[in-house]
This record gives structure tokens, C-alpha cells and sequence, in this order.
């Protein structure tokens, strides 16, 4: 059977403020459109955006920007359900939900990478933090007997927790591309013991947490250096704090690379580390196992359903500063411990794969579309 899917999301890959939601949805919709189903993505444009085009098989149709797209996407929305017979919808829940339930009669598909909850007043200002706490919060009354998907059990068990049925929930871990993200035995770690940090600069992912700890650990380990890799409004903030500490010309910011640069430096390093408050799934940590590198992540939401503890590295509890430095001294100093978590990790990354993860979520998918 041929399934015709309308899914929902704030942005598409191709915006600049992607991020791993993105990747996530539409490394699942390009892999389900090649295998003949058709996909429609709606989300936001942006400056120099195109209104509609086809990527990889995915019909995208954009309209608004991040700053409106919520308002004028029930009014698209019903204009196109009206126009296509769309079997399932698929609502990606990353920001602030759309609460289709109110205004379309489809059956839905609920993607949810995680909800800020109380981590919202980490990243913005008290009074829109209040205000995306707060639109979280009917989700479980507009949703009711919807099915949710999830990709960590972190996930799961939050909005269990929040009132979802066990039952209407189903877990696909994400993917990884291998044929990106894989070891290279001719390629040597930096002669310098390396950290780190490579994901978006943004407050909540408590990157300054990695620089605290990380002036620590020059007092055993005087020749290390820190790497931050990516960019975000955070940046100016991190860069005080180095200066502040006196470490500010043993702290490299490179700022956005692209994606081979970022597997060479994955490569390269020799620990790498999340230190985030909460996420959905700790991708990063996956593709520095897959590359050959230890991982050192806060004992977070999300981050701890993608470590496994002692085999590919370490977890700490979030905030603990003290704790991580240590964990970084451990790896750094100890090549024996380095070289187990490294092995450890490059077995552990063999259970992921995005085609699996495609076809579980295309079962999920079929089986909510015959409720139509």
C-alpha cells in the first residue's frame, strides 16, 4: 500500500537553524519516499527560501517564518488536507505544538524529540519561556488517543509521566550514517590531548559547565586543549568565560564547520563531551563512537540513553563540575582506559542504523494510517 503523508515540523533541513529534529524527521521521510510513498513536509521559510521544491523525494512547501509559522499553519494546513487525500499526518513536536488535534480530523502520528519542559528558562527570557512552559502543557488532553513516537526512553517516560498512555507509545532510536561517521585507522588522534565540544552554541547545553572543568583539568594535564566546535547566539558568553579564567588561548572556536571537517575533528580528538541539560537523544555522542573517540555526557535526559556507562564512556551528573573534570583527567591520562572505551564505543554503534530505523517507523506509520 501506498501511503500518502502529510508531516509538520517549525523548519526543514535545508534552514539554516536546523537541527537534530530535523535531521531525525527527514532522515526518515527520505528513506520512506524512496521506497515509492509519497511525503509532503510542512514547515517555515526563510530568507532566500524557495515557496515550494523537491528534495530527495520530499515535497516541501513552505510558508511564514519562525516567528509566525504557528499562527498561519492551521490555515494552510486545512487548505491542504482539503486539496490532498492524505492518509497520515505526522507532527513533529520540537518547539511549540501545533495542536492540529483541533482543527484537523486525520489520523496523526505524534514525533516527539523531547519537551523543554522547565529547561526552557535555561536558554530564553522568564516571560516567553512562560510562555512555551505553558503551551506544553495541554498536550496531553488535545492529544488523547493519538499515538506519540519517541527516540529515547528518557523521552518516554517523560510524557508517561505527563499522562500519555504506555501503550500509545513506541521508541525508534535514531540513526547514524556510517558511510559518514566511521573509524579511520591512518588517521592519528592530535598530538595534543584534545576535548571536545561540537554541537549548536546555545545556553541551555551548559557548554560553560565543559570550561569551568576543563581549567581544572589543565592543572594535571598542562598541554590539553579544548575545542568548540559550532556556532550559536551563546558564543560571545563562552568566550567572556575563557577570557575570564585565563585559558582563553588553550579554548579554540572554530565555529561552524563543514561536515568533513567535523568528521576529521571527531576523528581526532580524544574525548569528546555533551554536557546539555536535557536533550531528545545524544546523536553527537554516537557519531564520535562511530568515529573512534570516548564520550563523556551529563547524566542527563536523553544523553544517558545514548552512553553506556564504562563501556563507551562516562556519564557525570549534570552540573557536576568537579566530577567531570575528573572523568576528563581519567580519559586523557589513562591510554589503556581511552583505548577500551573507544572499541567499546565502535561496537555499540553497530545497532543503529537509519534504514532499520526507516522501516520500524514506516510499520508505526501504516498501522496509525488504518485507523483513516
Amino acid at each position: 500500500m501506498i501511503v500518502n503523508i502529510l508531516a509538520l515540523n517549525w523548519q526543514d533541513l535545508s534552514n539554516p537553524q536546523a537541527g537534530g529534529a530535523e535531521v531525525h524527521l527527514e532522515e526518515l521521510l527520505r528513506r520512506i519516499a524512496r521506497k515509492g510513498h509519497r511525503v509532503t513536509l510542512f514547515c517555515s521559510g526563510y530568507d532566500s527560501s524557495s515557496p515550494e521544491e523537491t528534495i530527495e523525494g520530499i515535497r516541501i512547501i513552505r510558508r511564514g517564518n519562525r516567528y509566525n509559522f504557528n499562527l498561519i499553519a492551521p490555515f494552510t494546513l486545512r487548505k491542504l488536507v482539503r486539496e490532498n487525500n492524505f492518509d497520515v499526518l505526522v507532527e513533529d513536536i520540537n518547539k511549540i505544538p501545533f495542536y492540529t488535534p483541533l482543527y484537523l480530523n486525520l489520523p496523526t502520528l505524534v514525533v516527539v524529540p523531547h519537551l523543554f519542559a522547565t529547561t526552557v528558562f535555561k536558554e530564553i527570557n522568564f516571560l516567553l519561556g512562560t510562555y512555551i512552559y505553558l503551551t506544553e502543557r495541554p498536550m496531553v488532553w488535545i492529544y488523547k488517543g493519538r499515538k506519540f513516537n519517541v527516540i529515547s526512553e528518557s523521552t518516554a517516560d517523560d510524557i508517561a509521566a505527563r499522562g500519555v498512555d504506555r501503550d500509545d507509545i513506541s521508541i525508534v532510536h535514531c540513526g547514524i550514517d556510517k558511510g559518514t561517521y566511521n573509524f579511520d585507522p591512518s588517521i592519528s588522534k592530535y598530538k595534543k590531548p584534545t576535548v571536545l565540544y561540537l554541537g549548536r552554541i546555545k545556553k541551555y547545553k551548559s557548554i560553560d559547565d565543559l570550561i569551568i572543568a576543563f581549567e581544572k583539568v589543565l592543572k594535571a594535564v598542562p598541554e590539553a586543549q579544548l575545542k568548540i566546535v559550532g556556532a550559536g547566539d551563546y558564543l560571545r558568553e563562552l568566550k567572556s568565560l575563557a577570557g575570564k579564567l585565563k585559558i582563553r588561548d588553550r579554548v579554540d572556536f572554530p565555529g561552524f564547520v563543514s561536515r568533513e571537517e567535523k568528521v576529521d575533528i571527531l576523528r581526532r580528538s580524544h574525548v569528546a563531551v555533551y554536557p546539555s541539560l536535557k536533550e531528545g537523544w545524544g546523536l553527537t555522542n554516537i557519531e564520535a563512537n562511530a568515529c573512534g573517540t570516548a564520550v563523556i555526557a551529563a547524566n542527563s535526559p536523553g544523553l544517558r540513553d545514548s552512553v553506556q556507562p564504562n563501556q563507551t564512556g562516562f556519564l557525570y551528573e549534570y552540573g557536576g563540575i568537579d566530577d567531570l573534570a575528573e572523568k576528563l583527567v581519567k580519559i586523557l591520562t589513562e591510554e589503556d582506559t581511552r583505548s577500551r572505551l573507544e572499541k567499546g564505543g565502535m561496537e555499540w554503534v553497530k545497532k543503529f542504523d537509519w534504514d532499520d530505523a526507516a522501516d520500524k517507523f514506516l510499520t508505526i506509520l501504516e498501522e496509525v494510517a488504518s485507523q483513516r
